[in-house]
């Protein structure tokens, strides 16, 4: 099992910034990848970036520019700084890991997440 935890979010004036953390612990063996995903009143649960254990990463078109995600692999901790905030970066923030099964196939874990609120 895996537990995730996030933290890092809160309040911010539109430009401003955050930066999220999410803390992994527990049987981290065969990790695929950490990302970030977000999720606002009425909307779907939408990726935001996303790192690969070989340290590739991917990014939401709507954050490109604005938001780094990075990893220190000693700490198992991913991080998300976000810049230039919008108030439509609104939602919900949910850490999510992806790792190998010994026995093949795969298990994914959520975080319960972090709310990030962008006032105008």
């Amino acid at each position: 099992q895996v537990q995730l935890v996030e933290s890092g979010g809160g309040l911010v004036q539109a430009g401003g910034s955050l930066r999220l953390s999410c803390a992994a612990s527990g049987s981290t063996f065969g990790i695929i990848s950490i990302g970030w995903y977000r999720q606002a009143p009425g909307n779907q649960r939408e990726l935001v970036a996303v790192i690969t254990n070989d340290g590739r990463s991917n990014y939401a078109d709507n954050v490109k520019g604005r938001f780094t995600i990075s990893r220190d692999n000693a700490k198992n901790t991913v991080y998300l700084q976000m810049n230039s905030l919008k108030p439509e970066d609104t939602a919900v923030y949910h850490c999510n890991l992806i790792a190998r099964r010994l026995v093949g196939g795969r298990n994914e874990y959520w975080g319960q997440g972090t709310q990030v609120t962008v006032s105008s």
